[in-house]
């Protein structure tokens, strides 16, 4: 396929100049494992491993060390058929890691997996991140993307809707900041201080949010030196304030403030 215009370059290599030089260096994991159930584990890498043209003097030690990386050492002579979803994933990602590719690109990693392979999965992403791996992945699991990625990228019907920093994607969606008090005493004479602040838009009590009785949330308009003397003006008018921070909210809440629920 050609391209209808633009350019890409994956490692320093033209997708459209020089191809195969890119295609070694991506590894791809596909959301469907295949039907390979009738291969043993290592048997299912080693064929892998030909495909990438990887000598076989040097596929056994390859084999073992990416068994290791993944912890599948134990079943390196079971069928894949024996294996759980959970670890299908980890072999698919040591396949994927064959070539050592400088870039992965993942398809639902975490697809259709239990809490704690979740968790496998994640820790397994992060340690491939220290080891210099560019890692592309797709998901529709948000707290999953949040916990792991450094940058996000959002769509919606085949469209790039956002894409950058996720700290600094949400610094500039936000129309407010959201900060939660909690305070000693009655919280009654603190609302009516602050409704007084120009900056305080409105204030949520804990009776009307999933917050503690000692506690409140408020919608504020002012910048960082604005809040700091708000802190300063509650303790020199005697509140007994004992926490005061700013909500960051989360990806749902950008993906849900940059996407108009298209359906595709």
């Amino acid at each position: 396929l050609k391209p209808t215009s633009g350019k890409a370059w994956v490692a320093g290599e033209s997708v459209t100049d020089n191809p195969r030089a890119v295609r070694r260096n991506i590894g791809y994991m596909p959301d469907f494992f295949g039907v390979y159930d009738d291969m043993k584990v290592w048997e299912y890498l080693d064929f892998f491993a030909a495909c990438y043209d990887i000598p076989p003097s040097t596929r056994v030690g390859m084999i073992d060390d990416l068994l290791a990386l993944v912890d599948l050492g134990h079943k390196k002579d079971a069928f894949v058929d024996s294996l759980s979803r959970g670890m299908k994933q980890r072999l698919c990602l040591a396949r994927t890691l064959a070539h050592d590719p400088q870039v992965l690109i993942l398809d639902e990693p975490a697809s259709g997996l239990d809490p704690r392979a979740r968790i496998e999965i994640r820790e397994l992403l992060r340690e491939l991140k220290m080891m210099g791996k560019t890692i592309f992945f797709s998901s529709h699991i948000l707290s999953e993307v949040a916990d792991i990625c450094t940058s996000i990228a959002i769509l919606e019907a085949g469209s790039l809707v956002a894409y950058g920093d996720m700290a600094e994607m949400k610094r500039q969606l936000r129309t407010h900041r959201l900060i939660q008090l909690r305070a000693l005493g009655d919280l009654t004479p603190i609302q009516e201080f602050l409704l007084h602040h120009e900056a305080v838009e409105s204030i949520i009590t804990a009776e009307a949010a999933d917050i503690p009785s000692d506690s409140l949330r408020f919608d504020f308009t002012g910048d960082d030196a604005v809040l700091s003397q708000l802190l300063a003006s509650l303790i020199s008018n005697n509140f007994q304030v004992v926490a005061f921070q700013e909500e960051t909210g989360d990806l749902e809440d950008v993906f849900l403030q940059v996407t108009k629920g298209i359906v595709n």
